[in-house]
């Protein structure tokens, strides 16, 4: 049993493999216990499985493609919008719990950070593509008050770049490569991807840091979420 391990979930899955992605989807990007469940990499996965000669070497039955295609973008914009509706309605109590073995402050302040530095449309889309920051981003948006109907806006481009993108490449190397050969190709494409998806960031960061030395960081208002300690 390895849980960050995509074959085995779709193994496991047997039969029930496209709608097991489409729910490990959603609550990967909607639910707050769900960060630790392979996104990325089940994507990737997912893709290569569709190919049939791929799915019939590991002994499972191939995923639908054209559902995985319209499903899990929908999943994955689903269960983004669930999280930020919890963020809006319940505030900091979402986060106001010590820490656990599937719960982390650090993982709160991470996504938090990221939004404050990327600004809220930026940092919805670019969150896709980091793991953990993806998961909390979104209850995040909600507790820093990002409105609803934009949050929307940035979190289907998002979602939509992010899912399609990961499915279209693993589909790609399934029906390219060596089916006995696959689990070789797994890791590297979601490395790839990855990375790609780290470069408007690196920029950006760069682009901050110039602009801090260039002028005097303004003070003002901070949004970060407040905890328990803090005073009334």
């Amino acid at each position: 049993m390895n849980l960050l391990d995509p074959t085995w979930w779709l193994t496991i899955l047997g039969a029930f493999a496209t709608i097991g992605v489409l729910a490990i989807i959603f609550a990967e990007t909607g639910l707050l216990l769900g960060f630790f469940l392979p996104g990325d990499s089940l994507l990737v996965a997912a893709g290569i499985f569709s190919s049939a000669s791929v799915a019939v070497g590991m002994g499972i039955e191939p995923l639908s493609f054209p559902m995985l295609l319209i499903g899990t973008p929908l999943c994955a914009i689903a269960g983004a919008q669930l999280g930020h509706f919890l963020g809006a309605r319940f505030g900091r109590r979402m986060f106001d719990k010590p820490d656990s073995r599937l719960f982390k402050r650090e993982h709160v302040a991470r996504a938090e950070e990221f939004f404050e530095k990327f600004g809220p449309a930026k940092a919805v889309v670019l969150a896709r593509f980091v793991p953990i920051v993806r998961t909390f981003m979104n209850p995040v948006a909600g507790v820093l008050e990002m409105p609803a109907k934009r949050f929307f806006v940035w979190n289907v481009i998002g979602g939509v770049v992010w899912v399609e993108g990961l499915l279209l490449l693993g589909h790609f190397l399934g029906n390219k490569v060596d089916p006995k050969q696959i689990d070789k190709y797994i890791l590297p494409g979601v490395f790839i991807i990855v990375l790609i998806s780290l470069i408007p960031i690196i920029f950006e960061v760069i682009k901050r840091r110039r602009q801090a030395k260039a002028a005097p960081v303004p003070t003002g208002k901070h949004h970060r979420i407040p905890t328990s300690t803090d005073g009334p």
